[in-house]
């Protein structure tokens, strides 16, 4: 196992290290302190897991929930006692609503010292509320025969219940007593010497994971007007996932309006049936009554548009919400039948009609004079933009790019301008709990050991509101290039009533930061690029470095950026034609 049991912790640390492993664990992302060091050092030596130290618990929480997002095996956090397990409570709530595997061991005085002002105490039990889907406090370590089988039964549960019946947190809460150290405790050494660790461990084997299937329903008619809306989605196999949305939308012959956070619209080829233009389209208000459907197919959580959200709710047709786990998708509270049940796993139905073209024709036609009219305006633009910035990236990024996209403007920006295209990016993002939190650590535990070199589009208050992010570049392995929208404030904040109230919107609500970002990148050993006009910006970004992170700041006008969209969907929705 790679480490020198000297006393009772260390064994009781190595036994959860090992069995882990056995079960999958790669990395463990651990945070200073001085009671988890048996947890640290049992990472620090294992031959067979790689151990990343992260100063900022918060940092070190998005950079586990950044790496497991991508690879789908949880990833183990360890930090000391006190508050410090407090730090990771953002990233555990994005984990658990992102549904993102994460194992948590926050160490911890023992009962006796607890209660009693010992220094760096607090009450850690159910210290993440419902969000974890299990927590427990191990026993106080005991090396005898039966307390080892104990440990290594709960391990395997936590790693179990990390994963199924949907990912997520589990939280172990590791009380320990002194030494921390790996000193020797003569009055252990036969006893740890007798330690059999291949027996121990043989009966370890990774858990099968249930993988249900159901027909589609008989309700679901090619002969009606039917609509599939896919939101949200992270497939670790974005290819199946697009194949079965297609053989879905080509069986009933129903147009797919998809969100630029599922990996549809970056697969376009293999289904022609794909709507991006959705919001635009619905700001029509007689394209909007024209196209109500009779039934929708609701394939994970709606996308972000609230243009779309307003027409559904307002019109109400009847939904069949697709999607694994109990938890309600559906925040419309509309007429919804949840399929428990993932798309790939939907079985198609022998027979079924011929599927009537009408109603998928006009989304088509409408889709494509739309995307003609928002090219033309972006084309048209002298400097970069916002927009165009989100418009650019999937005609200019390498294929298969794996792309953060963080909160606020630039998921809006995505939705509202990517166009289709079969360029296989791989989008992601946090929209668990759709914070700001983190955003800069989670794409670089993202990018860490990626196959691919990896990108994060963002503005300027989430990254700054995740500097500490900059301390954990140096662990990367992999590349990271940020593309900063910088316009000097919450440039989503322009799009709501209270911009029009200033004071106090500027300073309350828009909150700019006088940051220097090319001194910042020099402090951190950051490569840094301003971004002088669009060539740059393609050439920059069409050939990514294998190696470290970089920065490219586009600079914007917040203001002028806002009332050029504003006007923008006025005017192209109103000379939309009719069809």
């Amino acid at each position: 196992m790679g480490l020198d049991f000297r006393n009772a912790n260390s064994l009781w640390a190595a036994v959860l290290l090992e069995t882990w492993y056995r079960l999958g664990l790669r990395l463990a992302i651990i945070s200073p302190g001085s009671r988890s060091t048996p947890l640290t050092v049992a990472s620090a030596q294992h031959p067979g897991v790689e151990a990343i130290a992260i100063l900022d618990e918060r940092s070190a929480a998005f950079f586990a929930l950044g790496n497991a997002k991508r690879t789908g095996q949880p990833v183990l956090l360890i930090c000391t006692s006190g508050t410090a397990a407090a730090n990771f409570y953002p990233a555990v709530i994005e984990a658990s609503l992102s549904q993102v595997p994460l194992l948590v061991l926050s160490a911890d005085r023992p009962p006796e010292l607890r209660h009693c002002r010992a220094g760096q105490t607090i009450d850690q039990i159910k210290l993440y509320g419902h969000y974890p889907n299990w927590q427990a406090e191990l026993a106080t370590v005991d090396i005898t025969s039966d307390r080892l089988c104990y440990l290594r039964q709960m391990a395997v549960q936590a790693w179990e219940r990390s994963l199924c019946p949907q990912p997520g947190v589990v939280h172990l809460n590791v009380p320990l007593r002194e030494p921390l150290a790996p000193l020797s405790d003569p009055d252990r050494l036969t006893q740890i010497a007798e330690f059999d660790t291949e027996a121990f461990f043989a009966a370890i084997a990774p858990p099968l994971l249930p993988q249900p299937s159901l027909p589609w329903p008989e309700a679901w008619q090619a002969e009606r007007r039917g609509l599939i809306v896919a939101g949200l989605a992270h497939p670790l196999q974005p290819e199946a996932y697009c194949r079965a949305v297609a053989e879905l939308a080509a069986g009933l012959g129903w147009p797919v309006l998809t969100d630029a956070l599922s990996p549809l619209r970056h697969q376009a080829a293999l289904n022609p049936y794909l709507v991006s233009t959705y919001d635009l389209i619905l700001r029509n208000s007689k394209q909007a009554a024209n196209l109500v459907p009779d039934w929708v197919i609701q394939i994970g959580e709606l996308p972000t548009s609230k243009i779309l959200r307003a027409w559904l709710q307002r019109f109400d047709p009847p939904r069949w919400l697709v999607a694994t786990g109990a938890e309600s998708l559906d925040p419309l509270q509309g007429r919804v039948i949840h399929l428990p049940v993932s798309v790939e796993n939907l079985e198609p139905r022998s027979r079924i009609a011929q599927a009537s073209s009408l109603y998928l024709a006009q989304w088509l036609a409408i889709a494509t004079q739309a995307r003609q009219l928002l090219d033309q305006e972006l084309q048209a633009l002298e400097q970069l933009n916002d927009s165009q910035v989100a418009a650019l990236l999937p005609q200019v990024l390498p294929e298969a790019t794996p792309l953060l996209i963080a909160n606020s403007s630039p998921v809006r920006d995505v939705e509202y301008f990517w166009p289709l295209n079969s360029r296989r990016l791989q989008p992601f993002v946090n929209r668990g709990a759709n914070g700001i939190d983190g955003t800069l650590s989670t794409a670089l535990g993202l990018a860490h050991r990626s196959d691919r070199p990896t990108v994060l589009l963002t503005g300027d208050l989430a990254l700054l509101h995740d500097t500490n992010g900059f301390l954990s570049a140096r662990q990367l392995v992999g590349s990271l290039t940020i593309v900063l929208i910088n316009n000097q404030g919450g440039g989503i904040f322009e799009w709501l009533a209270i911009a029009a109230f200033d004071p106090p919107f500027e300073e309350y609500f828009a909150t700019p930061q006088a940051v220097d970002f090319r001194q910042l990148c020099a402090t951190y050993g950051i490569d840094y690029h301003l971004i002088a006009d669009e060539q740059q910006f393609r050439q920059l970004l069409a050939a990514l470095p294998r190696q470290g992170v970089r920065l490219l700041e586009v600079r914007t006008e917040r203001r002028r950026e806002a009332q050029w969209r504003q006007d923008l969907f006025t005017r192209l929705a109103a000379a939309l034609p009719a069809v």
